[in-house]
């Protein structure tokens, strides 16, 4: 792959070279100037070796991120489970990312001795592990969970507490900047899962507090065990929360006054609750029946052409943040190209025939 990203580079350097050869000319073997086509210019290379030696280097340089690109996702994402009882393998230090099934990546928020507290790794790992989960062409869908006995407690306060309570700035208005730079960086952390083509589900068992509210927000699929609670809690610590809880609860719950009630008073929503107000679509008895449920509903989503998935989140998400008719414009605008793909005649001739959608194979996306 690297030989093949170097070849492909190699026209660049030309292209660099080419033109020049047919300006500059050598030195003059006499004590006089330097040939040259010009009157008024004497034109010499008396370094051209060691020019081209360097424009050679910078440009298998600028390939290499291209060589990295093409390794680094499926290296990073693509991990098989541990043998043993630990958790499965991870580049990342607050999550465990692993395969379950086939086109399905599991995601586990992986810190159970602090019960999964979102700590400064945490904030960054996740932009990083679904940046490259968008890029996955062997992923169709994500199950996110928590390790041990909780879904998450929440900010890891102890942890944050630098980047929150001191901020940096000579003045009010420096301090104001970092402050909000620290806060759009953070609102990223669970905007880029909403962002993401691949629809995400996650299931959440214990405890859901604060910043795990957030989280799960930004998810399309909310499933839950009987234990689960949820707690919209930053105003018990002196804070409105501003990493998503209040512009994506709203739409998640069909009741203003509820999510106010929750948002002002910060306290808890237990599982059945949930369900009924439509926080998660279905409760599950405990936490194995919760990941068989979720695996399930992931495997279904899998099964379907990655097209049509992914045209469906991505317009679900638009029809949500526009009025009736501007996503409808948007659904035609994106239907003309999409309803091209093979996969409508293979998914139409597998109705005809009573087949079932896992029967199609669809081409990775």
């Amino acid at each position: 792959m690297l030989s093949l990203i170097i070849k492909s580079a190699i026209p660049r350097y030309l292209r660099f070279q080419l033109p020049a050869q047919a300006l500059i000319r050598t030195m003059s073997t006499s004590d006089g100037p330097p040939s040259s086509p010009y009157t008024t210019l004497a034109i010499s290379r008396p370094a051209e070796s060691i020019q081209q030696r360097v424009m050679l280097s910078l440009i298998i340089k600028s390939a290499i991120p291209r060589y990295l690109r093409f390794q680094l996702p499926a290296q990073a994402l693509i991990r098989t489970m541990s043998t043993s009882d630990g958790p499965p393998s991870s580049p990342y230090t607050t999550l465990a990312i692993s395969r379950p099934a086939e086109s399905i990546t599991h995601v586990q928020l992986h810190r159970p001795e602090k019960l999964n507290a979102m700590n400064k790794a945490f904030w960054r790992e996740m932009v990083e592990c679904f940046n490259e989960i968008s890029e996955d062409k062997d992923c169709r869908v994500v199950v996110v969970s928590g390790a041990g006995k909780t879904f998450t407690a929440g900010l890891d306060l102890m942890d944050m507490a630098g980047d929150v309570l001191q901020p940096e700035g000579e003045d009010a208005a420096r301090i104001a900047w970092n402050l909000r730079r620290t806060v759009t960086k953070y609102q990223e952390t669970f905007s880029v899962i909403e962002k993401c083509p691949k629809p995400v589900v996650v299931a959440v068992h214990g405890a859901c507090i604060g910043g795990g509210v957030d989280l799960i927000t930004a998810c399309d699929i909310r499933l839950c065990s009987q234990d689960a609670w949820f707690q919209v809690k930053e105003v018990d610590i002196g804070l409105a929360a501003d990493v998503g809880t209040l512009q994506r609860l709203p739409k998640v719950i069909g009741s203003r006054s509820l999510v106010n009630e929750l948002a002002l008073t910060a306290r808890k929503m237990y599982a059945d609750e949930a369900k009924s107000s439509g926080l998660v679509s279905r409760v599950f008895a405990d936490q194995e029946a919760l990941m068989a449920g979720a695996l399930e509903v992931a495997g279904e989503i899998a099964a379907r052409s990655p097209v049509a998935v992914q045209g469906t989140k991505l317009n679900l998400i638009y029809s949500r943040d526009h009025s009736v008719a501007e996503g409808l414009h948007y659904m035609a605008a994106w239907n003309m190209s999409m309803l091209q793909t093979q996969d409508v005649m293979k998914s139409a001739q597998a109705a005809m025939e009573k087949k079932s959608p896992k029967t199609v194979t669809f081409s990775k996306l």
